[in-house]
């Protein structure tokens, strides 16, 4: 291949190629259109100069929201589409640098291989694949510009997004090998066992309490390691959230409505000598709808349950509280049924039911004889009961068993189906109709038979008054007005007895502000642009309000310091404390050393670096390395690793035996190279010059 061989004489480009083929390309097809001019008022972002315009954004968007449906947010849309147009963005870019081009001839030449495309009627000259028509197809339907052709078109830019994508993948697959000497190495380095003295000072020898570390270190740290310190734009917010909850008063009221619907009265029939109970609970507004299934004992509120059961046919139970509900329940038939069953079935199937596939053209009616038929032969013979499952029941999962299922419990069939066999009797053989179609069905067994219940029940939410609305409202308000004033929302909330709930790092895009359900709105005024740290806000929500203060600004680039403390700190103490503890590791031999630092020498035998763990130190990979690398013999001085400071003597170097071949390490150097491609691909995009201006332009954050 001429590509391959010309990067492979430019090391620098398969560098760069390696960069680029990193990322997982999650494309929208309909990214691949014209692309659109505009000014920076009509763009919402620029990767390396290159513009992302508002009408290619918005295309974009509609046609990727239009393939996820519902399965997606806006912002997780938002956020998908922007990035990735700044990954095709990149990938264009490196392709141009690389001087790789897929053409049009590329193109026709996968559409030649789909197999949709060469089964299609249209495009076949005697039965066969017919290039000259499925060219002509395009270049009509091409001249009338319509629907079709659009459609095409963005299909056919995937597929050459996708064919670059391939021959980037297989150049790279080619270029990040590793050679057996590598394998070799690898080999040798992990195996080769160590032995060695050494005296070694922990860090935790010297309190944190002692050393000191000022926010001008942390800030130096910051800006000499800042590809690891930086962030997007975010803000943080306290806030408290007040309820809307029913009073005792709300609660109380609504347990005496409850309780007049027992007996008959002056808004008709009460529950008591109601006879109609899906009327009943129509007429009465019922929260809950009229429950028709048969309810064991575990299955009815627990609150109640073992009062319920001592009950006869006719009884009424109530009111009680069951959760956000108070209720009043009749107990309108008593029965004494098993709590599982076997039975098997045969399932004739209807045309359009869930369990028929395309070749099921029965009518209902069609499906009801031949249902019927099938019983009258089993009531005589129902040896033929398997025969019969596999010749026409369409149930695929109970097939195989003879249409049997094993001991299920009451709620596990559909109602028809559960119905007859919890109802019936052992050795009952009948026809029921289900929206699967129509079931042959004989009970093979019954157990546990016990006591359940069929119950109507009446259901009343226990919600706020419009009396205690305006309360929680007018205490929202006063609240706000406090902190208008100047009061602290932590000294408000203790008296009030709310709570504060931080939420730290919202981004522009973000959706959910964290201990609430979502509250978008409270995000897009945090990144207000005239907003200042300690303004706050009134929010309605769902169920109560809130009221938000912003407590930090974090601009796009390197971390704060404050923030940065807490990972920067340890990091710069442990630093500190090295150089205390080099200053105690004096002497020109172990002894010396031992001597003049109080410690004792430690011998160590058969230490490795694939298992580079330290007898009564810990794991120290970076002083391991070291002695693998270290002349035996000769003594090293203040090497500094994760837990401490060390002076070793290597002693003893016993390498592994040879390998009559070295492949399976080669092989792992290279996957381990190949699957670090993301990583490579973000070094990438992290050197380009990226404007996203999304939140500000197209969603209004930041105005």
């Amino acid at each position: 291949m001429a590509i391959l061989s010309k990067i492979r004489n430019r090391s620098w480009l398969l560098i760069l190629i390696v960069g680029l083929a990193l990322f997982a390309f999650v494309l929208d097809p309909s990214t691949l259109a014209d692309f659109f001019s505009s000014s920076k008022v009509n763009q919402v972002g620029e990767v390396n100069g290159e513009t992302i315009s508002r009408q290619e954004y918005a295309e974009a968007l509609d046609s990727y929201k239009a393939q996820v449906g519902s399965r997606v947010t806006e912002m997780q849309a938002a956020k998908t589409v922007w990035n990735n147009l700044v990954s095709q963005k990149i990938y264009k870019n490196q392709l141009a640098q690389a001087g790789i081009t897929v053409g049009e001839a590329d193109i026709l030449n996968a559409l030649y291989e789909t197999e949709f495309i060469k089964n299609d009627a249209r495009f076949q000259t005697t039965g066969v694949f017919d290039k000259d028509k499925f060219k002509e197809f395009l270049a009509t339907i091409k001249a009338e510009n319509g629907e079709e052709w659009r459609g095409w078109r963005q299909y056919m830019g995937s597929i050459k997004t996708n064919l670059q994508k391939t021959t980037y993948d297989n150049l790279i697959g080619a270029g990040l090998g590793a050679s057996l000497e590598e394998g070799k190495v690898e080999y040798f380095n992990e195996n080769t066992k160590i032995n060695a003295d050494l005296v070694y000072l922990a860090y935790t020898s010297i309190a944190d309490s002692t050393v000191a570390v000022t926010k001008g270190e942390v800030t130096e740290y910051i800006n000499k390691h800042a590809s690891e310190f930086e962030v997007e734009a975010s803000r943080d917010i306290s806030y408290v959230k007040i309820d809307i909850k029913p009073s005792a008063q709300d609660e109380s009221d609504t347990k005496n409505e409850v309780a007049s619907l027992i007996k008959d009265g002056a808004k008709g029939k009460g529950l008591e000598s109601t006879t109609d109970y899906r009327a009943f609970l129509d007429d009465t507004k019922s929260d809950t709808p009229l429950n028709e299934s048969i309810q064991f004992k575990n299955q009815v509120p627990q609150v109640i349950a073992d009062t319920l059961f001592t009950g006869a046919k006719g009884d009424v139970f109530g009111p009680y509280k069951d959760k956000e509900f108070y209720k009043i329940s009749k107990i309108t038939e008593v029965i004494q049924m098993p709590d599982s069953v076997q039975a098997r079935h045969i399932l004739i199937p209807i045309a359009g039911a869930p369990s028929a596939d395309a070749s099921v053209t029965n009518t209902e009616e069609q499906a009801r004889k031949l249902a019927d038929s099938l019983l009258n032969v089993l009531k005589v013979d129902k040896s033929k009961f398997v025969d019969f499952v596999t010749e026409f029941s369409s149930d695929k999962g109970s097939v195989e068993k003879g249409g049997f299922y094993d001991w299920f419990p009451y709620n596990r069939m559909v109602p028809e189906f559960r119905d007859f066999v919890f109802e019936g009797k052992e050795g009952d053989l009948g026809v029921v109709k289900s929206n699967f179609g129509f079931h042959i069905i004989e009970v093979k067994g019954q157990k546990n038979f016990q006591k359940a219940l069929k119950l109507a029940t009446f259901s009343r939410l226990i919600e706020a008054s419009p009396a205690t609305e305006s309360i929680i409202f007018q205490k929202a308000e006063t609240f706000a007005l406090e902190m208008s004033k100047g009061q602290k929302i932590e000294d408000l909330a203790k008296k009030e007895g709310l709570t504060v709930s931080p939420a730290l790092g919202l981004q522009g895009l973000d959706e959910t502000v964290p201990g609430l359900v979502k509250e978008r709105n409270i995000i897009s005024w945090a990144f207000g642009k005239n907003l200042k740290v300690g303004d706050f806000k009134r929010f309605d929500i769902e169920g109560g309000y809130v009221i938000a203060t912003l407590t930090r600004k974090t601009d796009k680039g390197l971390m704060p310091a404050d923030k940065a403390t807490s990972k920067v700190r340890p990091i710069l103490i442990n630093e500190k404390k090295a150089k205390m503890l080099m200053a105690k590791l004096t002497g020109n031999t172990l002894e010396e050393v031992a001597t003049n630092s109080k410690q004792t020498k430690r011998t160590i035998s058969d230490v490795t670096l694939k298992s580079p763990t330290i007898t009564g130190v810990g794991y120290e990979p970076k002083v391991v390395g070291a002695m693998l690398n270290a002349k035996e013999n000769k003594v090293y001085k203040n090497i500094v690793g994760d837990r401490g400071v060390y002076v070793f003597k290597v002693t003893k170097k016993t390498k592994p035996v040879d390998l009559p071949n070295y492949d399976t390490y080669r092989k792992r150097i290279a996957n381990q190279r190949k699957n670090q491609t993301y990583a490579m691909f973000e070094a990438v995009k992290k050197a380009s010059n990226i404007e996203d201006g999304v939140g500000r332009s197209y969603y209004g954050i930041g105005q």
